[in-house]
């Protein structure tokens, strides 16, 4: 199932960049969200896309929203990658692709291209923005959008 604008988000458990446990419950419904899904750690557009929500970060901080990165990749590679480009939001290890399934993010030409699709939730848990795109950098702008429109 794709989900879409006014569904709300569903829960869901993974490994984070330290190696703990993370939980949605934990985070969903007490500030806004942006959940963002690429293809893999250290690739040019995956790196392009991380570095834009880093240089951004401060921003959406400031507007009381969390920014968190999700991609098929080991623990140890997000922690080379977060250490590497000095990424201060949490990335998600999804490698059985439960919640890329989840979500229903799908792979592109053929299942060659993993899917590069970023989520904004409300602080109700409510999605607001879905953008689908493989333009990596654009991610970041209606991200940050969002959030601005959604605390104004």
């Amino acid at each position: 199932m794709d989900l879409k604008v006014g569904d709300k988000i569903p829960n869901f458990e993974a490994k984070d960049t330290n190696g703990k446990d993370f939980d949605s419950k934990k985070v969903v419904g007490l500030k806004p969200l942006v959940i963002y899904f690429y293809p893999k750690d250290n690739t040019p557009g995956c790196t392009a896309q991380a570095c834009s929500f880093r240089d951004q970060y401060e921003d959406f901080k400031n507007l009381g929203a969390e920014v968190i990165g999700v991609s098929n990749d080991s623990v140890v590679s997000h922690q080379e990658f977060t250490k590497h480009y000095k990424l201060p939001f949490l990335l998600l290890s999804d490698p059985d692709k439960k919640i890329k399934k989840l979500f229903g993010v799908h792979s592109r030409m053929f299942g060659l291209l993993p899917g590069r699709v970023t989520y904004v939730v409300d602080k109700n848990g409510i999605i607001q923005m879905v953008f689908d795109s493989v333009l990596a950098t654009r991610h970041m702008l209606k991200a940050l959008e969002t959030i601005k429109r959604l605390v104004s």
